[in-house]
């Protein structure tokens, strides 16, 4: 408690209680200012880091290789709520973290690659502009495979949740999943973004060919 900052709020509080005031022998007129720049760096210093430090330090986790499966993940489940805020989601490009997000879906560790694609769908739920930065960054045609391909069936179920979240109302990413998937997916006709049934009746199937027995 020596920073000086501190010092002046505890001054501060000191003049303007309620026991200052009603005591006659205390300054009628306080000579200690608390500009807001003031209270508000010292507000922001005992409140701990921003999400946007937690979501970086998480990352660090998750792509740390001498960092433990156990933590990774642990990591993963937490910037996955992180994530769920739409301010934190639009955060992953300013941060440069959509990138190594990415990279864990093709990760040889099922865990890593389920985490990934669950964080994915989260950051892209109702949300354009993590819509856009998916699709931008070509991750559609991993996910496609990983919803098709992948040995791990929870892996398989959340890249299907990602590509649902990812292609509903956002035309150009529905076209680049069917331009993706497999020929037993492939419709008859083009599908519509913003009719549900439309996108459905792709992701349906897809979940219900993830579901099954490899």
């Amino acid at each position: 408690m020596n920073n000086p900052k501190f010092n002046d709020l505890l001054k501060w509080g000191i003049e303007n209680s309620e026991a200052s005031r009603n005591d006659p022998d205390a300054p009628k007129n306080p000579n200690t200012k608390l500009d807001p720049q003031t209270l508000q760096e010292i507000l922001s210093g005992m409140s701990g880091p921003s999400d946007a430090e937690v979501m970086k330090n998480k990352m660090e986790v998750i792509t740390h290789p001498e960092c433990t499966l156990e933590q990774k993940t642990i990591a993963f489940e937490d910037f996955e709520m992180l994530i769920q805020g739409i301010d934190n989601a639009n955060n992953l490009e300013p941060l440069k973290l959509w990138v190594p997000l990415i990279e864990q879906l093709e990760n040889p560790e099922p865990e890593l690659r389920k985490y990934a694609a669950w964080c994915a769908g989260t950051a892209v739920e109702n949300n354009i502009k993590s819509q856009e930065r998916l699709l931008v960054l070509g991750a559609l045609p991993t996910l496609v495979k990983l919803a098709t391909e992948d040995d791990n069936l929870a892996v398989r179920k959340k890249a299907v949740r990602a590509l649902s979240c990812a292609t509903r109302n956002f035309q150009p990413a529905l076209d680049a999943v069917v331009d993706s998937v497999p020929a037993a997916f492939k419709p008859e006709k083009k599908l519509d973004a913003g009719d549900m049934d439309s996108v459905d009746s792709l992701i349906d199937a897809l979940r219900t060919d993830a579901g099954r027995v490899r």
